[in-house]
């Protein structure tokens, strides 16, 4: 078998938005354990936002699945309990997971924000057995960090991850080759990585309905089917992959974007004004935050009937800057605007570099001195919230003065948001 001399966990974090939210909000005093209660992260629906992001084990039990409208889900729960995401927060519990993951090996791969893959194959010899390190890893999580991992082991990464998908939550399990006839094949197909609804649908049709039945077909028959996808699948129901983890120590992000749905769709220049400022305070937070400045700034808007644009510029030099990345975007935003209602706004940007390589125009007279200003509002709603502090152009005007990101203030009630 393909890489059967290696040895691959993939750790992923249970329910991880609401895991997160929940043990952020007991570590701040909260007295009730949202895991313990029907709760769901979703959007405001006042923000066009209503939809389930997240949910609790007994929220599910109500019939509440991911993806599913708000209204439609406390229509199935009265007493639903509705948190907003805060993306800030997932973040730095992602980090603090991979930092964790990183002492048990060097070759750590980040999948999503709340999985990795990790290459445990040398250092079996300083940690000792695959199957007690894992349980280790998982005990680690929900003791050091609050919220509880799934962690898959196996000779490859498909191995892996569909080990971890066995027992949830909070749980290790295994598939080495031997294992594969007794834990895999059982499965319905439709679990196996790689198989898709419409290609579940096609191997019902031929009377395939678990990934032992695709096992055993032979691969010809499925490549004549399915193509190249076909000999994909068949080898993946046999548990072959030879897929690397790569290693993604620094986690270089491509891009930092932030992006919202308006209350209303707007129609003013200056309303519209208003709310790209108030999308670049997130974005350029967020790149201070990352230490990163950037050179490629570009915005992105969706009209009321529902007809998508963007548009965006290289700099001439890099930037974190809140005041110039609006400058830029504004400018951008109305170069492609044809004066439709607006009912949805971004602001992206690319090209990122470490603050430390900042590239210095000679017509950047107050760069420092913005720098500073920025420096100085970021402490400030760091420790007092993101509300402490506004900028004049949103004062006596009842307008956020933060858009995207973290949602805050009008969603501890029961039953959802604040009306």
């Amino acid at each position: 078998m393909d890489g059967a001399k290696r040895i691959i966990f993939h750790i992923d974090a249970n329910s991880a938005y609401l895991s997160w939210t929940a043990a952020d909000r007991l570590n701040r005093g909260d007295t009730l354990d949202l895991r313990t209660a029907p709760a769901v992260i979703a959007g405001d629906p006042d923000d066009r936002h209503g939809i389930i992001l997240a949910k609790s084990i007994p929220a599910k039990r109500f019939g509440i699945v991911t993806g599913e409208s708000l209204s439609s889900a406390r229509g199935k729960c009265r007493e639903l309990l509705v948190y907003p995401p805060d993306y800030e927060l997932y973040m730095d519990c992602s980090q603090a997971m991979y930092e964790i993951l990183q002492e048990y090996s060097p070759v750590v791969q980040r999948y999503s924000i709340d999985e990795c893959f990790l290459d445990f194959t040398e250092s079996e010899k300083r940690f000792g057995g695959a199957e007690q390190t894992a349980e280790q890893i998982r005990e680690r999580m929900r003791e050091e960090l609050g919220f509880t991992v799934n962690v898959g082991v196996g000779p490859n990464k498909l191995l892996a991850k569909m080990a971890g998908e066995l027992r949830k939550p909070d749980a290790a399990e295994t598939i080495w080759p031997w294992e594969i006839r007794d834990k895999l094949w059982p499965l319905p197909v439709r679990e196996l990585f790689m198989v898709g609804r419409a290609t579940e649908e096609k191997l019902r049709r031929v009377n395939i309905r678990t990934i032992g039945d695709l096992a055993q077909t032979d691969p010809g028959y499925l490549k004549t089917v399915f193509h190249s996808h076909g000999g994909l699948i068949h080898r993946y129901a046999n548990g072959l992959d030879d897929e690397p983890v790569t290693a993604n120590a620094d986690i270089f992000q491509k891009g930092v974007g932030n992006s919202a749905t308006m209350r209303y769709d707007l129609t003013e220049p200056e309303e519209i004004s208003r709310a790209l400022l108030a999308l670049c305070e997130r974005v350029g937070m967020r790149l201070r935050r990352l230490q990163y400045t950037a050179s490629l700034v570009g915005i992105s808007l969706k009209t009321d009937g529902f007809i998508r644009r963007s548009h965006q510029r290289e700099l001439s030099c890099t930037t974190d800057s809140t005041t110039e990345l609006y400058r830029c975007s504004e400018q951008l935003f109305f170069e492609c605007w044809k004066g439709e209602p607006i009912r949805q706004a971004g602001v992206f940007v690319s090209h990122l570099s470490f603050a430390g390589q900042r590239q210095l125009s000679l017509f950047q007279q107050d760069w420092e001195r913005e720098e500073r200003v920025d420096q100085a509002v970021d402490r400030i709603r760091k420790k007092f919230g993101d509300g402490a502090v506004m900028r004049g152009s949103f004062a006596n005007t009842g307008r956020a003065p933060l858009l995207g990101g973290v949602h805050e203030g009008r969603y501890i009630m029961m039953g959802g948001y604040e009306q």
